[in-house]
């Protein structure tokens, strides 16, 4: 009935449905090019086992040496760092940097942990309206523009959405964990800082930097901008992390980091020192305390609320005194002072990761364990760089530069050895599980019509059907009679609209605008049709009153029938159409319904047409308009 539109229950059993499938569908893409990466290894392996059987049979000693070597060495395993240049030279190898293995490691588990959490059912509804928009409340209109072009986005393909961004995270996580060492390994590290930028931007309008009330214990500057750090850090050159220098670096940042928040927490007039039940980490323990979690958790987050709504000022003392400290601490740079500061430092963090942020895992909605988690991280790689520097070890090499460069031509198969080809392999599968979650991000961001999911889980999957329509003959708004037995060879959507309802009527008409524009060339074989209904005012001149207002007197195919109250009647009750006019002529609820009818004159499927109260609805019923008429001309 008209007015009645209503919003979408996060877990909406359709779009759960069909997120579900999603990620299982990418799943077998890539668990395809698995197989056929372990294929080809195996392939290769078998190539240089005949290859090796074939030397040892007949081609004598010294090439069975050459060839051992070249087994050991798996293509010289070392060959860039021979200081030598005969068999047997040694070479000096050093392993990754500790600090570097650390913070590429971690970063890699949480990023691979923030991808699984995006596969929660309640992520393709809940992300935009529960997540990103809370982000934003309160930030600059430029800030809040830029963010509705995500939530547009996600908006219009919720299950594209949703679905890419668990493999992308998945996929950045995988790189960063089994490329650790050269072009491969910074590559991940480059695109953790471009995702994680992402991010930043479009999921946590900038972590709040530029809204009022940004807290530090509430994750100020936003966790994804650790992500990128880290992914920076990541994509240095390793000498970089060769000395205690970097370290020192990242440990100084930090505790400058931890100065600027000091200052943040005591700035007067945001509401820091502010007690009671208004207290801002008050009320955000009181809102985390009653997400769905293990109940001592809930005690403890509740019990500290209260704490804080009694001692507000003193708390936020506590806060402010803390982390000036840590930053001092941090910044001498000295390696007692340093280690003290980062052993209080984690209890800090850990005591408002689980007393302020309540873990930020849970609730359905968590997306990530906020930013006390990554910052923990960061500061354990910073430390591991400034008091463990690597360590070079001296394996034997026994294949000159020399020796390779003359090794005949038919041997350079062999040099596909198959560690080489292993973690070439592992590459391409890192790659392939990113793509199958970029390329639909990509596709639905291009595309400006939202998916038919949509308007489909908030009124229903089209019912199909297979009867004669029912016939009318009625006039259109500019007089001129038409009938359904005129209509014939071509497809028509009919529906029903009150000429004088200012609701949700004007939304249906402009749905059909919008699909006519979507059919493009084969909107020429198409008529959208509405019926009037209303018993009261259904005069041709209000019918063109109507069409003027909602700019539709300028669409070709765009018919606005009428007739006589006896007629109307006749046609509403052939399809079922409700009329109901409310007490003393004040609206007219009626039926919000879509017949698609064949060429042929047959119906073919109906569909509930309430817009929705996003435009992503609207947008999401004109794509499904056009979509069941492209399938009627097609058959």
């Amino acid at each position: 009935m008209g007015g009645m539109s209503r919003g979408l229950q996060l877990h909406n059993p359709l779009v759960v449905s069909a997120f579900h499938r999603a990620l299982v569908d990418r799943f077998l893409v890539v668990l395809a090019v698995a197989a056929l990466l372990a294929l080809l290894w195996s392939a290769v392996a078998a190539v240089r086992r005949r290859s090796i059987r074939r030397v040892v049979l007949n081609e004598g000693a010294g090439q069975r040496a050459e060839l051992g070597a070249d087994l050991g060495a798996e293509l010289g395993a070392g060959l860039g760092a021979v200081r030598g240049a005969g068999p047997g030279a040694a070479a000096l190898t050093a392993v990754e940097p500790p600090g570097r293995r650390f913070v590429r490691g971690a970063f890699g588990l949480l990023w691979i942990l923030d991808g699984l959490l995006q596969a929660q059912s309640a992520m393709p509804l809940g992300l935009p309206a529960g997540v990103v928009r809370p982000a934003a409340a309160g930030s600059p209109g430029w800030v809040l523009h830029l963010v509705s072009v995500g939530t547009t986005v996600w908006g219009n393909h919720p299950v594209e959405a949703a679905a890419s961004v668990v493999w992308i995270q998945v996929a950045i996580g995988v790189a960063l964990l089994v490329a650790p060492r050269g072009r491969w390994s910074r590559t991940a590290g480059v695109v953790s800082v471009g995702w994680g930028l992402v991010v930043w931007v479009f999921g946590e309008a900038f972590g709040g930097l530029f809204a009022p009330g940004a807290q530090w214990a509430f994750g100020f500057p936003g966790a994804a901008l650790f992500y990128v750090v880290a992914g920076g850090l990541v994509a240095l050159p390793e000498r970089w992390w060769r000395g205690p220098r970097l370290g020192r670096v990242v440990t100084g940042a930090l505790g400058i980091f931890f100065l600027g928040m000091a200052l943040l927490q005591a700035w007067p007039g945001r509401g820091t020192w502010r007690g009671g039940r208004s207290a801002p980490i008050a009320v955000m323990a009181a809102a985390m305390a009653r997400t769905s979690q293990p109940r001592v958790l809930s005690r403890w987050v509740a019990a500290f609320g209260s704490f804080d709504g009694a001692h507000g000022w003193a708390v936020n003392l506590f806060l402010v005194v803390a982390l000036g400290l840590l930053g001092v601490a941090l910044v001498t740079g000295r390696r007692r002072v340093v280690l003290a500061g980062a052993g209080a430092a984690v209890l800090l963090l850990l005591a408002d990761w689980v007393l302020v942020q309540d873990l930020g895992l849970l609730g359905g909605l968590g997306t990530d364990p906020n930013s006390m988690v990554p910052t923990l991280l960061l500061l354990a790689g910073g430390l591991l760089a400034l008091l463990r520097p690597p360590v070079e070890v001296r394996e034997p090499v026994f294949l000159s530069v020399r020796g390779l460069a003359e090794t005949p031509a038919p041997r350079r198969w062999e040099l596909l050895a198959p560690g080489v080809v292993a973690r070439t392999a592992g590459f391409v599968l890192t790659v392939a599980v990113g793509l199958v979650g970029v390329i639909p991000m990509a596709v639905a961001g291009a595309s400006p019509n939202a998916s038919p999911i949509v308007t489909e889980a908030l009124n229903g999957v089209p019912g199909q059907v297979d009867a004669p329509a029912p016939p009318f003959s009625l006039v259109d708004q500019s007089g001129s009679a038409v009938s359904l037995a005129g209509l014939r060879g071509k497809a028509v959507a009919l529906t029903f609209l009150d000429p004088v309802c200012t609701r949700t009527c004007p939304l249906i008409a402009q749905t059909f605008r919008r699909a006519d524009v979507l059919l493009g060339a084969r909107a020429a074989k198409v008529e959208l049709v509405a019926i009037v209904a209303n018993p009261v005012y259904r005069s041709v001149a209000t019918v063109d009153a109507f069409d003027r207002q909602e700019g539709l007197n300028g669409v070709g195919n765009w018919r606005y029938l009428t007739g006589s109250e006896r007629q109307l009647a006749a046609v509403w009750k052939a399809y079922g159409i409700e009329v109901d006019v409310a007490p003393a002529g004040a609206m007219v609820n009626h039926s919000e319904i879509v017949f698609v009818i064949g060429p042929q004159g047959r119906m073919r499927a109906v569909l509930n047409s309430d817009p929705g109260v996003t435009q992503s609805a609207r947008s999401s019923m004109a794509t499904l308009i056009s979509d069941e008429l492209r399938a009627v001309m097609a058959r």
